[in-house]
């Protein structure tokens, strides 16, 4: 290999992470199932949004939004993981890697953000309502989701060049695609010392975020609780929605926190497998859940294979 640092050459690194898998290309189809119904899903809700445009508002472009996202997110694991198991190649080249890593973590964040930026609409559209319109205009969440944006690639860039200078010396990564843990742990250095920044981070930004969340929620049940019964049903069916996002997105983070946290050892197989749900259930769940749960989302959806159905009939 060339060299590209003052310790060991590094130009491709080895995934290891399945490696003990006995049926690997049926794990393979499995992932690449949920990869098609992710990007189906994610696709269709963006495609409707966009054509509609009396869906050009706020909280759909929210919705199209957090579609992007899962897209994003969902894409950067897949493709490293259904290369190694359907096709059996397990290298991947530096930069490739590097861009995976940078991707990854970047749609974790922007997850985050997400959910964050449409806990912030609920709060509004349910202790604001009369004032809902002036105060959720399309250009001052046009300027929010940007500026989280730019706040996540911004530090994604940073921790791309940390990671671009370390040097490296093993040429392996432990985990099931590229991502930062896996890259400092692959470099000749203390991965101690690398960690620290990163969590603090994502404790900002994924405990920021929750209690945002858990705060925007307390008020949105006071005031339902002073609504009437009806007031109450529709409060529910607008909120629904969004706190299985919500459980789906940090439910196997704090799993994973607690369980580390109590003693419990997770062998590594069993983190590589908590790290692909937490990566794809939520950009699973989230497509599926506006599709049925969105009226004029499912809508469209239901003329469209309506007309389908009957194309084909002829």
């Amino acid at each position: 290999m060339a060299t590209r640092n003052n310790t060991v050459g590094i130009t491709e690194f080895i995934i290891t992470g399945f490696n003990d898998l006995e049926h690997p290309k049926a794990v393979g189809i499995v992932i690449l199932i949920i990869y098609s119904l992710i990007l189906l899903g994610s696709t269709t809700n963006i495609c409707i949004i966009v054509s509609d445009k009396r869906l050009h508002t706020p909280m759909y472009f929210l919705i199209c939004n957090l579609a992007i996202v899962d897209i994003m997110y969902s894409s950067s694991a897949s493709v490293t993981m259904l290369t190694i198991l359907l096709v059996g190649v397990k290298t991947v080249s530096y930069k490739p890697c590097a861009a995976q890593m940078f991707l990854y973590h970047m749609g974790g964040l922007m997850e985050a953000f997400a959910i964050g930026l449409m806990a912030f609409d609920r709060l509004v559209a349910i202790s604001n309502p009369l004032r809902y319109h002036s105060i959720i205009t399309t250009n001052r969440i046009l300027l929010l989701t940007i500026t989280t944006w730019i706040i996540s690639s911004s530090f994604m860039g940073f921790i791309t060049g940390i990671v671009g200078g370390l040097p490296y010396c093993r040429p392996v990564i432990k985990y099931t695609f590229c991502d930062y843990p896996g890259l400092v742990r692959a470099a000749c250095v203390n991965p101690d010392d690398y960690f620290v920044l990163t969590t603090i981070v994502a404790f900002f930004v994924s405990f920021g975020n929750f209690g945002f969340i858990v705060l925007s929620y307390l008020r949105i049940i006071w005031v339902v609780v002073k609504m009437s019964s009806d007031g109450r049903k529709q409060a529910f069916s607008t909120c629904f929605s969004h706190l299985i996002v919500v459980a789906c997105y940090f439910v196997p983070r704090f799993v994973s926190i607690i369980l580390t946290r109590v003693g419990l050892v997770l062998a590594l197989s069993e983190r590589n497998g908590l790290a692909i749900a937490a990566t794809l259930g939520p950009s699973l769940v989230n497509p599926l859940i506006y599709c049925l749960r969105t009226k004029e989302i499912r809508i469209r959806v239901l003329r469209i294979f309506k007309s389908s159905v009957g194309v084909s009939d002829k």
